[in-house]
């Protein structure tokens, strides 16, 4: 307590004392007076406490006992493995021992692809996701003791090595190995490799992995079948030494239309797991290509960006070319990219318009908007000598196509002329500017159609900063080149506008991401958020019919379609409201990669502990981990005290101190007739 304060107390005691002796005349022996003099003594004293309300120092002690964090992996790998029953018997043993309730809080978290903070388990998760999981626990246990219990095979089908990501953790982790370690003699694909896309009469490259685990020397076949017809086959030799092989080799494209195929390297008689041995996979054979000119008289990292995001659709290529080389081969494209153009492109504007063609006009600040302006009858541009910073927010609002969010908002700003454009025609915009904090009206990047012919329009260059992050945010570049994807397909079609729109994949692998969107337009062509859409599936070989709702999503409608067992599947897309529908079809191949392993990977879940300070264990030994965890001095119960500051006003004593004293005065006082 302050010295300021202390004085002021005592002030208070003084005054309080003179007030009470000056109202009551204490002389003599009247001993009310004496009495009444001790409750006014009381009230103002109390009162003025209450005014000065001096702060005081409360010291609570509690105790803080170290988290023990069990993480089952719930992927079907485990009952592939035969490992569910020891599993379940395993974390009824963890909860219900009380030495362990005692010294630790037991927290019970279950992962495939995503961590659940649960203990429930199915053993159905179709991918397995550690390396997820413990980037969750090093944000959620930050700054505490929290070991970790992981019960798992170690075999991860999606992710970062874990081995790496269990380093971040800064946790123990004790790994409870589950499944066989014996080594089998065992054939295995280990990888495909193959483009989704093909095109009509040519020869499509297949590169296949396959894996040998054993010690003596083998033959089998490698075999790619179509139905029921062979359409390769090579034999191949493994030995102990000689255990892995790569095919390369190339097949036909003679049918336009998904084409389906298995692979598989024949199992020899003493195999435990044959479902390693093959693998589904599907080409989509096309009968055109969209051919791209990229034309710039510039260097510039957004072309290259442009042209691996484009050709990332094996059905589209990309030239970047100065406007001279594009007019000598302007019949080679059906499809051009304007960037920054400056007066060296009169001749390819004067040839675009003629032609009526769709084009995307990328705008920067090496731009010449004199030229621009003179050159385009739909928009005019501020010409101004000073440059400005964009970032990007996305209208919701779009409905041309679908635009799914990138998180926009987290790409680094583009950079472009400052001023304004403005625009004699109609325009949809699909980004619009954002100034800092500040988001505008103007568009950043929009599309736009008249009398036939489209055109996309970007007022910022550095687009390849934004791909950049995009595989920062997502680890993929995926999303970012889906995104340009749709800005050229939209481009390269001149297809009417239909009232219902359907965007589908023709075939879809492994379990995830098996997605149908949609949109539904009124008769005005504007989104219709109101609308109920329904999609009814047939699966062509059981003809069973599954009927489900889409749900609203933004900009667009969507249906998840994971829980879809492999096979060919017919669809009709249906308006409630109205007699519209949309029709198509897609196959669903199987995959079971949670089956591919044969054994618990011992050797990275041995990395884990030994680089987490842990101790690895089999599932027989879990009472031996127990009795680590409990003689382990890392993990002791800690106390921990709290200092607070507490105002004397937050005493409710003293407000009924000041209450009763007043009122035992007031009743004395009516009781003696003073009153």
């Amino acid at each position: 307590m302050q010295i300021e304060t202390l004085l002021y107390i005592i002030l208070s005691g003084i005054i309080a004392l003179l007030v009470a002796l000056f109202q009551y005349n204490v002389k003599g022996k009247n001993k009310s007076n004496w009495l009444f003099a001790f409750l006014r003594f009381i009230s103002v004293f109390t009162l003025l406490l209450l005014l000065v309300n001096p702060k005081f120092e409360k010291i609570s002690f509690y105790t803080e006992k170290p988290n023990l964090i069990i993480a089952v992996d719930n992927s079907s790998s485990i009952a592939h493995l035969q490992q569910t029953e020891n599993v379940s018997e395993l974390v009824s043993t963890l909860k219900e021992n009380k030495n362990l309730l005692d010294k630790f809080n037991l927290n019970f978290f279950s992962f495939g692809k995503d961590l659940q903070a649960s203990d429930s388990l199915s053993f159905k998760e179709q991918e397995t996701n550690i390396d997820k999981a413990f980037s969750e626990f090093s944000q959620i246990y930050k700054n505490t003791t929290s070991p970790i219990i992981l019960l798992s095979d170690g075999n991860q089908t999606y992710g970062n090595d874990y081995v790496y990501s269990a380093e971040k953790v800064n946790q123990p982790i004790y790994p409870i190995i589950l499944g066989d370690t014996v080594k089998y003699t065992d054939l295995k694909l280990q990888q495909l490799n193959v483009n989704k896309y093909a095109f009509l009469k040519n020869n499509f490259p297949v590169e296949a992995i396959v894996a040998y685990n054993g010690n003596s020397s083998v033959t089998s076949k490698f075999v790619v079948t179509s139905g029921v017809s062979t359409v390769y086959s090579e034999n191949i030799s493994f030995s102990k030494e000689d255990n892995s092989k790569i095919l390369n080799f190339t097949l036909p494209a003679n049918r336009v239309g998904v084409q389906s195929y298995k692979a598989q390297i024949l199992p020899l008689d003493s195999e435990k797991n044959t479902i390693n041995n093959y693998k589904n996979f599907a080409v989509e054979v096309i009968d055109q290509k969209t051919n791209v000119a990229i034309v710039s008289d510039l260097i510039h990292p957004d072309l290259g960006a442009f042209k691996k995001s484009i050709e990332t659709n094996e059905q589209r290529s990309v030239s970047i070319l100065s406007p001279k080389e594009y007019l000598s081969q302007k019949n080679d494209f059906q499809l051009v990219i304007l960037y920054q153009p400056n007066n060296t492109f009169k001749s390819v504007f004067e040839d675009l318009q003629q032609n009526n063609a769709n084009k995307l006009v990328v705008l920067g600040t090496k731009t010449d908007y004199s030229f621009v302006n003179k050159n385009t009858t739909d928009y005019k541009h501020d010409i101004t000598s000073q440059t400005e910073d964009y970032q990007a927010s996305l209208n919701t609002n779009y409905t041309t196509f679908i635009i799914d969010d990138l998180d926009f908002e987290s790409f680094p700003p583009l950079q472009s002329a400052f001023g304004k454009a403005t625009f004699s025609i109609p325009v949809e915009t699909i980004l619009n500017k954002k100034i800092g904090s500040i988001e505008t009206e103007d568009p950043l990047l929009l599309s736009f159609e008249t009398n036939g012919r489209r055109e996309v329009l970007l007022l910022g260059e550095d687009i390849w900063r934004w791909r950049a992050q995009s595989f920062l945010n997502n680890k993929s570049f995926n999303n970012f080149d889906t995104f340009i994807g749709k800005l050229v397909q939209y481009l390269a079609s001149n297809k009417r506008k239909n009232r219902l729109n359907i965007d589908y994949e023709s075939f879809y692998q492994g379990s995830s991401n098996r997605v149908i969107k949609a949109q539904f337009f009124n008769k005005n062509y504007e989104f219709d958020a109101k609308e109920s859409l329904n999609i009814i599936l047939k699966n062509k070989t059981t003809e069973e019919i599954t009927t489900l709702p889409f749900i609203l999503k933004g900009n667009h409608y969507q249906v998840d379609i994971s829980h879809l067992p492999a096979g060919e599947y017919s669809f009709t897309v249906k308006a409630t409201s109205e007699n519209i529908s949309e029709s198509g079809a897609f196959q669903i191949l199987e995959y079971y990669i949670e089956q591919q392993f044969l054994n618990a990977n011992v050797s990275k879940l041995e990395q884990v502990a030994e680089k987490t300070n842990g101790t690895s264990y089999f599932v027989a030994k879990t009472e031996t981990l127990i009795d680590d965890l409990l003689k382990d001095e890392r993990y002791a119960t800690i106390q921990k005290s709290s200092k607070n500051i507490v105002p004397l006003i937050d005493f409710k004593f003293f407000l009924g101190l000041l209450i009763l004293s007043l009122a035992i005065e007031w009743f004395l006082r009516k009781y003696k007739g003073l009153i």
